[in-house]
């Protein structure tokens, strides 16, 4: 049987043949590429040529060609369209990808080749970006234990192995309590819902066989759920089935696996030589220690507190003048804090969401993106992996640039949140290779035939993905490894939080703000009110971030908690959480921090982006206009187009003249007002 995936792709843009791929051809082609990569490390370490930088880290480049290529198709599918088959071998292959891992840092004779030239850097004449590869190369390798030795190196490669396993299965765990939870609803439950809300449970029965109206546990579905019912015990038995997922017994409880998690990242660091696995972690970072992190979080929780704090006596209020004499809870405040919103700024969900048509605000994204950088979109007619995903061939002046792909929809076989991937990343070394970029996203789907309306907060998070995919997408280095979001965790969200700014721009909402069903533009004086209440509600939404932000500092800053639970409970007591608050991502389904070590001790990171994308928005303010072409020119070439191939705080440097303080961001947020 040929094999797809091991085949070259006569496509268009080389995209992969989702319609002869099918899942038994991933596992073959997953081993056959561990088998390719494993013959090519060899031939790298067993050169008799002394080490040169083209002979070893150029060829170290190169060595996993096949295995990128088979694993961008299967983990995209594995995280935006999982089935049994996919998940069993993600299981699968988890220990296998990490054996494969450590087999390339713990080769002595490539760590030596790597050893000599870093040792020799100053003779190599290389260019500034082969300097920087060369050194990730070398640092990278380190911090994976190259240099351990004897029963250490055999313990840490075991240790990343389990750790392998435990995110895996973490995540498929997540997966399975958000898609088999549901609320059923009677047509007398419906009551007080706007119609947008109304065709949504509608629409998730249909889709999971019900056949009647559901809540889920999508955040499109049940975050508005939460907002506009009336009903006290249904918004409070969907908000403990949202808090509760990972946690609720049996096989897909997560509670022992994130004990065992953060002891293996703890034994990790140690073993690595360092005090904590933050410390590790933080090593490479913009933030570099636990302590600035740590600083930056409480500087801004000093200010969110007791604006969260005022906030919740004014909801408090409202909801004793309904009549219902108990304390303010967590499944109140949306729904006491949507009717204060219209009250104050007379701005209503149901009002506001026929003007963000899901088409519409991807034509947004892409005008802006035309504006700023000259490019061009044009729908690709070609097989994708689902019926809902769209492609684009993107352009500038004529010339290929990337393949976009969206995936906008809920569905049961998606984990939450929403990400950009690459199925292929942006690299020249063998090549002008331009990528392939993969925009996610969780919005409900509407009935066949009906438009498809976002919330703001949905708009934003797609202008945010695509400023992710813009960093793929324009992305202009030599080498794979530092391409696009290859950088500093707490730089990568800084094109994609700024590129959130131009949703807010007047001039883009009143093109592409248009009526769903009359086709009007926003009225002036609805977008006036929109724009106003945008820092509305700012206490909440910034102390459910930063309490998750310190319980995962936390965890890693220091000792493993035995209990994690009751870890995260002692933080959230020091530092006050209101009781009608919760974390955004509790322990159980922080899939940031225990998916994988991506976000692990950085889930900071997007506050510490924030500072830079409220100061570089700044930038084009101060310039005169959103779409000042000099700003953008500067953003390209110094953020969007270097990937990794300098420092964070270089590149920023260059970009803005200095680098930020905290003032832009706390402007932003609405913080430096006293109420």
């Amino acid at each position: 049987m040929t094999n797809p995936l091991l085949q070259s792709w006569d496509t268009e843009f080389s995209l992969p043949p989702f319609d002869l791929i099918e899942d038994a051809h991933f596992e073959p082609a997953l081993e056959a590429a561990l088998e390719d990569g494993r013959a090519a490390i060899k031939a790298i370490a067993d050169n008799p040529a002394p080490p040169s930088f083209e002979n070893t880290i150029e060829a170290l480049e190169l060595a996993d060609e096949l295995l990128n290529q088979t694993a961008g198709v299967f983990y995209n599918l594995a995280g935006a369209d999982a089935n049994e088959t996919r998940e069993a071998l993600q299981r699968d292959m988890a220990p296998k990808l990490s054996a494969y891992s450590s087999e390339i840092t713990n080769n002595a004779k490539l760590w030596q080749r790597i050893s000599t030239l870093w040792d020799t850097r100053d003779a190599l004449d290389l260019t500034p970006e082969q300097h920087r590869v060369l050194m990730l190369t070398y640092r990278g390798f380190r911090r994976s234990g190259a240099a351990l030795e004897g029963a250490d190196r055999a313990r840490l490669t075991e240790v990343k192995s389990r750790l392998s396993v435990l995110g895996t299965q973490f995540t498929q765990n997540l997966l399975a309590d958000e898609r088999s939870w549901f609320m059923e609803l009677a047509e007398e439950d419906l009551e007080g819902l706007p119609d947008f809300v109304v065709a949504a449970v509608r629409s998730a029965g249909k889709e999971n066989g019900t056949g009647g109206p559901v809540v889920t546990l999508s955040r499109s579905l049940i975050v508005p759920f939460l907002q506009f019912s009336p009903r006290r015990d249904l918004r409070e038995k969907a908000q403990k089935a949202w808090a509760a997922r990972g946690a609720n017994g049996g096989e897909t409880d997560n509670r022992e696996i994130a004990a065992e998690i953060l002891a293996l990242r703890d034994e990790r660091a140690k073993l690595l030589g360092y005090d904590s696995f933050a410390a590790y972690k933080l090593e490479t970072e913009m933030a570099g220690t636990p302590d600035a992190v740590r600083s930056l979080l409480m500087d801004v929780w000093a200010l969110a507190h007791p604006q969260a704090e005022r906030d919740a006596d004014k909801l408090t209020q409202m909801m004793h003048a309904d009549g219902i004499n108990a304390d303010l809870a967590p499944w109140d405040w949306r729904y006491y804090s949507e009717k204060r919103r219209v009250a104050e700024h007379d701005l209503d969900e149901a009002e506001l969401k026929p003007y963000f048509q899901l088409d519409r605000m991807i034509d947004a994204a892409f005008d802006c993106s035309a504006r700023l950088f000259g490019l061009e979109f044009r729908p690709l007619d070609t097989a994708l992996y689902h019926e809902d995903v769209r492609a684009w061939d993107v352009t500038r002046n004529g010339v290929h640039v990337a393949v976009f792909i969206g995936d906008y929809f809920a569905r049961g076989s998606k984990r939450s949140g929403a990400w950009c991937s690459a199925m292929r990343s942006q690299s020249k070394l063998s090549g002008d290779v331009r990528p392939i970029v993969v925009n996610v996203c969780n919005f409900a789907k509407p009935d066949a035939g009906a438009p498809a309306l976002l919330s703001y907060d949905d708009a934003r998070t797609l202008f945010h993905e695509f400023g992710h995919a813009l960093h793929q997408m324009l992305s202009n280095v030599t080498y794979g490894s530092i391409s696009g979001t290859s950088v500093a965790r707490d730089f990568v969200e800084l094109p994609s939080q700024l590129y959130e700014h131009w949703l807010d721009v007047p001039e883009v909402l009143e093109k592409h703000a248009i009526h769903a069903e009359t086709g009007e533009p926003i009225p002036a004086d609805l977008l006036k009110r929109l724009l106003a209440a945008q820092t509305y509600d700012m206490g909440f939404q910034t102390v459910e971030y930063v309490a998750s932000a310190l319980v995962d500092l936390d965890f890693h800053d220091g000792p493993a908690p035995a209990d994690p639970i009751a870890a995260q409970d002692e933080t959230l007591a020091r530092i006050g959480l209101p009781a009608a608050i919760t974390m955004r991502h509790a322990t159980p389904h922080f899939a940031h921090v225990f998916s994988g070590d991506g976000y692990s001790s950085g889930y900071y990171s997007y506050m510490w982006s924030e500072v830079m994308d409220a100061d570089a928005f700044e930038a084009f303010e101060e310039a005169g206009s959103a779409f000042d072409a000099e700003m953008a020119a500067k953003l390209e070439e110094f953020i969007l187009s270097a990937g990794g191939s300098e420092e964070a705080e270089v590149l920023y440097t260059k970009f803005r003249g200095r680098m930020p303080s905290a003032d832009a961001l706390i402007k932003g947020r609405g913080l430096d007002k006293v109420a």
